[in-house]
């Protein structure tokens, strides 16, 4: 039955794609793509407001709530057992995902992820893991552009473009900012950005985000106006300066805790164990500091409305909550923590992003900023009070364009949820600044750190880019005549005629490599008889270098290059022998994919 679908489905297409140009088409298959990404938006925020709206909108906000000690523990327990029995597949952190897929997987993304995100970032968050919902979101997008791509039968370069189209269209409904859907695609994800791309993302984000107003309205993520006491003044430069150089530290010390958690977990070798660790981490952390529970969107409003009082419902410090030191300590501890408590949240087996909690992060640092600012100038007697809400909003895209290397994604993104265009200079500033200094501290942001340690990373630079879809057990060659270190002149002389190269690998009984022979070495000797009893040790000779078989391709180049070589044999870690890799196969391989990509 799926079939005859299928090929109904396909014959209309056929249909379609001779009454359209290929643009046409793209522009036609981008509206399919937004369309559906911002449905499969819609039912992932239905199902998570449902589970939250089940288990914490009953609780008295006046007293603490112990529930908040399980309810992260069950969420990532319900989540794991979900991938691991149903999903069979690793749906975690959905950007890298998205940016591994182009890289390694020519933009095919599974068929499941067009659903399965949904599911496990819903009950990731609903539960109270500290993670963001657009990177499920995004990967969930992404899988319906790719699928889409696939059934219609596209080449690489047309299902990059779907796929992209998804993943933009899904984060532009999430926040009804069709512009950030764009900037962020572009920013992130695309290489070749031509004219001919530009308008199937238009088309597929302004797609989604007519589909996410009309099913949810026009209220915003992060409901907040800007009043006339929010107005940006040119005397607030120095204080925005001092908020981008805040924002970049916090960046750094976000991507690093971060990496710091993930590998802890990694040491741990039971899943069990990693439920109770990051169970027990994660319920302490949100029972001590409930703002901390799922992605923190509640949290960010109260700091940009000045009702810092509210941040202390279901909180052991709700007594507390009018004292102006103790709110400023608190709003610290919550704002580290929160790093924390995500990384715990994804390293134990939930699946969630990193995209909300430097939001959070970002919404903390500036408000504290703000509020620090405001209790000085007090105490010296400086007419100037600074708006809370403009610096909330400022630190959110500071600290998101430092952790996600990506300027331009956060200035749009809180324009368009603020309706605060009147900030574009402090936005401007701020985020350039922590851009800047976090890039000098770390030149990866959170999504690519670990894809380029493994050569897996697709950059703007099209040659490195092109050198990643490269894979050395494709382009190894295994047709050289192996010979054992026994061996003699004359056996190689009565077995060079089978010999379809002039290198011969030495090899031993365990098959490690001992070194090479080659054919130049033994013209001179090998029609003297008197020489057939040398043994071929004596020509054998230490190759100049070696290839590892999961060596990055640029790091096989540089091999090349420093050795002024054309041929090195490939060896496992244990030196075992598996064959030859050629500089000239390199090259033209290169060429082939260069022209793949391009078309």
């Amino acid at each position: 039955m799926a079939r005859r679908r299928y090929d109904k489905f396909y014959q209309y297409y056929l249909w379609l794609t001779h009454r359209l140009t290929d643009r046409q088409l793209m522009m036609v298959l981008a509206a399919v793509v937004g369309l559906a990404a911002g449905l499969g938006t819609y039912i992932f925020e239905i199902l998570l407001h449902f589970i939250r709206a089940g288990l914490v909108n009953w609780f008295p906000v006046e007293r603490a709530q112990f529930l908040y000690l399980i309810y992260p523990a069950v969420g990532i327990i319900l989540a794991t057992l979900f991938v691991k029995y149903v999903v069979k597949d690793n749906i975690s952190e959905g950007v890298t995902r998205v940016l591994y897929a182009m890289s390694r997987s020519n933009s095919r993304i599974r068929g499941h992820n067009c659903w399965t995100s949904v599911v496990g970032g819903a009950t990731t968050i609903g539960f109270g893991g500290s993670v963001g919902p657009e990177a499920p979101i995004v990967l969930t997008g992404a899988a319906i552009g790719s699928n889409i791509g696939k059934l219609a039968r596209l080449n690489y370069k047309n299902v990059t473009l779907l796929l992209c189209c998804g993943a933009g269209a899904a984060l532009a409904a999430i926040f009804k900012a069709p512009i950030t859907g764009v900037v962020f695609v572009l920013e992130i994800l695309m290489l070749d950005i031509t004219i001919g791309s530009v308008t199937p993302l238009l088309i597929a984000s302004l797609s989604a985000t007519t589909l996410a107003l009309t099913l949810r309205g026009f209220d915003p993520i992060l409901p907040v106006t800007l009043a006339v006491t929010d107005k940006f003044e040119l005397a607030q430069i120095p204080m925005f300066i001092i908020l981008g150089v805040l924002c970049g530290l916090m960046s750094y010390y976000f991507t690093s805790v971060n990496t710091a958690v993930g590998r802890i977990f990694r040491r741990i070798d039971s899943q069990y164990k990693k439920w109770a660790v990051g169970g027990v981490l994660i319920g302490v952390l949100i029972f001590i500091f409930p703002p901390l529970y799922g992605e923190g969107y509640e949290a960010m409003t109260a700091l940009m409305r000045g009702e810092t009082q509210s941040l202390f419902d279901n909180s052991l410090f709700f007594r507390f909550r009018t004292i102006e030191w103790v709110v400023i300590l608190f709003v610290v501890a919550t704002m580290l923590f929160k790093v924390v408590a995500m990384a715990a949240t994804n390293s134990a087996g939930g699946v969630g992003g990193t995209f909300a909690p430097s939001l959070f992060v970002g919404s903390f640092i500036g408000a504290l900023t703000a509020l620090v600012f405001n209790m000085i100038f007090r105490w010296v007697g400086i007419d100037m009070q600074l708006s809370i809400v403009s610096f909330t909003l400022v630190g959110m895209a500071g600290v998101m364009a430092g952790v996600m290397n990506a300027p331009l994604t956060s200035i749009f993104l809180i324009a368009e949820l603020s309706n605060g265009y009147e900030l574009f200079i402090p936005l401007m500033i701020t985020a350039s600044i922590s851009f800047a200094l976090d890039y000098y501290l770390n030149p990866d942001s959170i999504y690519t750190k670990q894809l380029r340690e493994r050569g897996e990373l697709l950059t703007h630079n099209k040659d490195q880019s092109v050198l990643v879809f490269l894979h050395i057990d494709r382009l190894m060659e295994t047709d050289f005549l192996r010979i054992d270190e026994s061996f003699t002149l004359g056996d190689i002389v009565k077995i060079i005629s089978k010999a379809h190269r002039n290198i011969f690998p030495v090899v031993d009984d365990d098959d490690d490599l001992l070194g090479v022979v080659q054919l130049d070495d033994l013209r001179a000797d090998m029609f003297d008889r008197s020489k057939y009893s040398t043994p071929i040790t004596h020509y054998m000779i230490q190759p100049p270098d070696k290839i590892l078989p999961h060596e990055q391709m640029q790091s096989v180049l540089e091999k090349f290059e420093d050795n002024k070589t054309w041929m090195l044999p490939v060896v496992d870690k244990q030196n075992h022998y598996l064959g030859f890799i050629s500089k000239s196969r390199i090259l033209a391989a290169y060429r082939e994919q260069l022209v793949e990509i391009s078309q």
